[in-house]
């Protein structure tokens, strides 16, 4: 079975931003000390790896918060074209093995449009990635319609991952640093971020425009009919009027992939929300073991047919890759 997973995280250590998340997450001294070793590699310990387990290519992406935490903007616009460079390279040297997702620095959100753009008609990358905020600012503000009408008009898709610096102080958190990350934070916080962009009318304006959530969809597509009818008892005159429900958005612009979540389960019960043809395979390397992913996936119950749009065919159509 062909295998395409698409967040598979590097890092670039020639950027001047110190965009590691390792530093705001509580992991063991050896859990650390593996992810470092194991970020900045692609052939000592990735491809083999991805050989061991039969997973054909991995869509790499620059790991969180990358240059979402960067204060500077020029900086961020180096970092973010350095990044591309970068991975352009990684993907030359190993054909057919890797393929990339662009950093975007959208502290300036033309300077981002643009950079955008280069990364995939000059370097060939498939989408772009950003890192749920920027220093705060989400993607349904008014400043980042450059941005959506080129992600838009190149028709290329826009996968937003947790950020790990979080944009406030939310005090439900305090005192459990174990919840303020991937165990459960992360995933509200994104899952609601995509949420504003919904009820922003984001996709009511460019309707062309698609995002990709990882981790089984950062729990939305369990709520779809929840969303739906707390949204038709809303009052008008306090919330923008959408064109259509809620959970229509979902498959129509927003896709997901099982990124870290290994249940079968969440997998049916998501194919059954939001349509087979809008579920990817994703691993999250160096995060979560190759193993575990390839054989939740293998297992899954579902069709052969079914099983291959998620395994490879959805990634690439969506992304573009053939």
């Amino acid at each position: 079975m062909k295998l395409i997973a698409l967040e598979e995280a590097f890092w670039c250590d020639k950027l001047q931003t110190d965009g590691s998340p390792l530093a705001h997450i509580p992991l063991k001294p050896e859990v650390l000390a593996k992810v470092r070793r194991l970020l900045p590699d692609f052939t000592e310990f990735r491809l083999p790896e991805m050989d061991t387990n039969g997973v054909d290519m991995q869509v790499l992406s620059l790991t969180a918060p990358g240059i979402q935490a960067q204060p500077d903007a020029d900086v961020a616009v180096a970092d973010a074209r350095a990044a591309n460079d970068f991975l352009a390279t990684v993907i030359s040297e190993h054909p057919g093995r890797f393929q990339g997702l662009a950093a975007v620095p959208l502290q300036d959100p033309k300077r981002a449009a643009a950079e955008l753009r280069r990364a995939i008609e000059e370097l060939g990358l498939c989408g772009a990635l950003v890192n749920d905020h920027t220093l705060g600012h989400y993607l349904d503000e008014p400043q980042y319609a450059p941005f959506w009408e080129t992600l838009q008009d190149l028709g290329v898709a826009l996968y937003i991952h947790p950020n790990p610096v979080p944009a406030d102080d939310w005090s439900l958190l305090r005192g459990y640093p174990g919840l303020d990350q991937a165990t459960w934070s992360w995933a509200a916080r994104t899952g609601g971020h995509a949420m504003r962009l919904i009820f922003g009318g984001v996709f009511d304006r460019f309707p062309g425009a698609k995002i990709i959530l990882g981790h089984m969809g950062e729990f939305l597509p369990s709520h779809l009919y929840r969303f739906d009818v707390r949204y038709a008892d809303l009052d008008p005159a306090k919330q923008l009027q959408l064109k259509k429900p809620p959970s229509e958005y979902f498959g129509a612009n927003i896709a997901i992939t099982t990124s870290g979540v290994f249940s079968h389960e969440a997998l049916v019960a998501a194919i059954h929300a939001i349509g087979i043809d809008n579920v990817m395979f994703s691993i999250d390397y160096p995060f979560e073991r190759t193993e575990a992913a390839v054989e939740f996936m293998r297992t899954a119950p579902l069709a052969p047919a079914d099983k291959a749009k998620v395994a490879h065919e959805n990634a690439e159509r969506i992304l573009r890759l053939k």
